[in-house]
């Protein structure tokens, strides 16, 4: 069993609806279009509960700006470390850095976005992923896709320019799928959602995030209950055979 977690920042579920690849793999998977967030609504608290499974109040980031925790929470990828799981990190939004603590991966792959654009950067992440998952093995990997968060940020959210990142991204997700062994397990997701051209509130529009779960154990086309960005962690640590951090506030979806 190997499990993969794919990112794509600022993703609505309402964004999904005309989107063949995501609309195929739902078909084919357990999910939700109402899992939960926490707030703020920002990326880097989103990233930190996703994979410390508290409450930013808790693992203390509240801003896009890192600050080392007062009180230290073991991580998914600090967890799996330990247990002697291997894991792999592909993202293009360099704050991500901070999430998984030294020494906790075995491959880290960064493109810097600033300078090649989110789409450009989107792609050869998804290159990189696929290279590296195809030639090494590794129990554990987070794929992060940046582009439709800037596409909120420039253009709005659910306008034309935003849906065309949606419809980019997806087909990232389907070419790394497409090339995944059958002992992988596959967590679409997102960190948040938005309105207007913003983010960080409790609305709605920017709370829930879809939760899209395809592998052995999970039946296709069951919708999953109650789930929330702090689940998560603990899915992907059960799926590995790992226990969770004691401190760790999420669930096992399993």
């Amino acid at each position: 069993m190997r499990v993969l977690i794919i990112l794509v920042d600022g993703m609505r579920p309402d964004a999904l609806a005309d989107v063949p690849e995501a609309q195929e793999l739902i078909k084919r998977s357990a999910y939700t279009m109402e899992a939960r967030t926490v707030m703020p609504s920002v990326t880097l608290p989103c990233h930190m509960s996703l994979f410390h499974s508290v409450e930013p109040e808790r693992h203390g980031i509240t801003s896009n700006i890192y600050m080392p925790q007062v009180r230290p929470i073991k991580g998914l990828c600090e967890v799996l470390s330990e247990s002697g799981k291997s894991c792999a990190f592909f993202y293009n939004w360099e704050e991500l850095r901070d999430v998984a603590r030294p020494g906790s991966l075995a491959f880290s792959y960064f493109c810097n976005e600033n300078k090649l654009g989110y789409e450009e950067s989107n792609n050869m992440v998804t290159d990189a992923a696929m290279e590296y998952l195809n030639s090494s093995y590794t129990d554990f990997a987070f794929v992060y896709l940046g582009y439709t968060d800037e596409a909120g940020h420039n253009h709005g959210w659910m306008g034309e320019e935003y849906m065309e990142s949606v419809r980019s991204s997806w087909k990232n997700i389907a070419q790394i799928m497409s090339t995944l062994d059958d002992d992988y397990t596959v967590i679409v997701t997102a960190d948040h959602g938005g309105h207007a051209r913003t983010h960080g509130t409790d609305m709605p529009e920017d709370m829930l995030i879809p939760l899209i779960i395809h592998g052995e154990g999970f039946a296709p086309g069951c919708e999953i209950e109650e789930a929330g960005i702090k689940d998560i962690a603990p899915t992907a640590a059960r799926l590995l055979g790992v226990e969770p951090a004691a401190e760790w506030e999420g669930k096992s979806l399993i």
